[in-house]
């Protein structure tokens, strides 16, 4: 087969790096398209996989400039298809559906947010996809009809025990994890859905930091300029090092996703601060059914403060977590051996997946 992976966002590498990997040792030619996104192209490159950059130069957060972006990527992965003939088509992405939809290829469309979370991006996605990859727990309204349910979480497409295991020596680069130490991250919030969203500004990050420092080390990760007081605390960690380094700290704090998710499902306990809680499915899988976590929302921040108390004084708090977190995936799959075999057998696997759900339970 030739299989054509869209990555538009440095997770998205994290979450098809391992099902590229095992189409690649099952003999497939595979096709990486990608526009500019942060790190992306230094993970790919890291990587030494070959890939194309449809959108170099990248682009502004407006309405306009997303709109504009949308109109040209599409323009060019319809221009890279046609001369190139994939089989199939792959990511989390709305322009393979686009594409696929007006010259016939089969597009699988990956997500986990639920579809009134990331709307406009429904809209614009769904209604040309031929099949839509999602979490048990994911909401794809009038588009259910097109989704295949899965028992996972993209993290678990990389951070499940088959491949990933925490190494001490990566994270020793960096400062010794042998003392506790908390990891704290800071997301933009500039992209289209985040429009009106709110997370830990300055003044919340501050009292957090004095909160923790008595306990342990304070290391901050932002996407965003920290004023003075926060700098200090800033540490620049390799992002391929970042798994590691979560893995051992003995707490998250963050107005972050991914890391907020990808701390649940390495058994570190996290504290999630947004106006998301409550709006998306797996996230609340993992705070409410598992227990990794804590969502709370921005209208009340003194909770963060009650979390933090309850977690520093919990003295078998490691071992309650690692419990939590075999129990989660107990009940998961992996999510690369699934995704990988859903290519591979399309579009039999999505016939076979609409009768008989419990295939994908072989893929542990």
């Amino acid at each position: 087969m030739k299989v054509l992976f869209y990555l538009g966002h440095p997770a998205h590498y994290h979450l098809f790096k391992n099902v590229i990997n095992n189409l690649t040792k099952d003999g497939h030619k595979i096709f990486i398209l990608i526009k500019k996104k942060d790190i992306l192209e230094d993970l790919l490159k890291h990587a030494g996989l070959k890939y194309q950059n449809i959108l170099p130069k990248g682009r502004k957060d407006t309405r306009a400039a997303i709109a504009y972006g949308l109109a040209i990527r599409d323009l060019r992965l319809l221009r890279f298809s046609i001369k190139n003939c994939p089989n199939i088509m792959i990511g989390t992405s709305t322009e393979i559906c686009h594409v696929g939809s007006l010259i016939g290829i089969p597009s699988i469309n990956v997500n986990e947010d639920d579809f009134d979370v990331v709307p406009l991006y429904s809209k614009l996605t769904y209604p040309w996809a031929s099949s839509i990859l999602t979490p048990i727990v994911c909401k794809t309204g009038k588009w259910e009809y097109k989704s295949i349910k899965y028992e996972g979480y993209h993290e678990l497409a990389y951070l499940h025990p088959n491949h990933f295991t925490p190494d001490k020596k990566i994270v020793e680069k960096y400062f010794n994890c042998d003392e506790p130490f908390f990891v704290l991250r800071f997301a933009k919030l500039t992209a289209h859905h985040d429009e009106g969203i709110k997370g830990i500004n300055s003044r919340l990050a501050v009292k957090i930091v004095e909160a923790l420092t008595p306990f342990g080390k304070v290391y901050i990760t932002s996407e965003r300029i920290l004023e003075p007081q926060l700098e200090r605390y800033r540490i620049a960690i390799n992002p391929l090092d970042i798994h590691h380094v979560l893995s051992f700290a003995k707490l998250f704090i963050g107005d972050s996703q991914t890391m907020a998710a990808e701390s649940g499902v390495l058994g570190t306990p996290f504290i999630r601060f947004n106006d998301f809680v409550g709006r998306i499915g797996y996230l609340d899988e993992l705070e409410n059914k598992y227990k990794l976590g804590v969502g709370i929302s921005t209208s009340e921040p003194e909770k963060i403060f009650t979390a933090i108390d309850s977690f520093l004084n919990n003295n078998n708090l490691f071992e309650e977590w690692q419990e939590k977190r075999r129990k989660m995936l107990s009940d998961k799959i992996d999510v690369a051996k699934f995704i990988t075999w859903f290519i591979e057998n399309y579009p039999k696997s999505k016939e076979t997946m609409k009768k008989n759900p419990d295939q994908q339970y072989i893929f542990r």
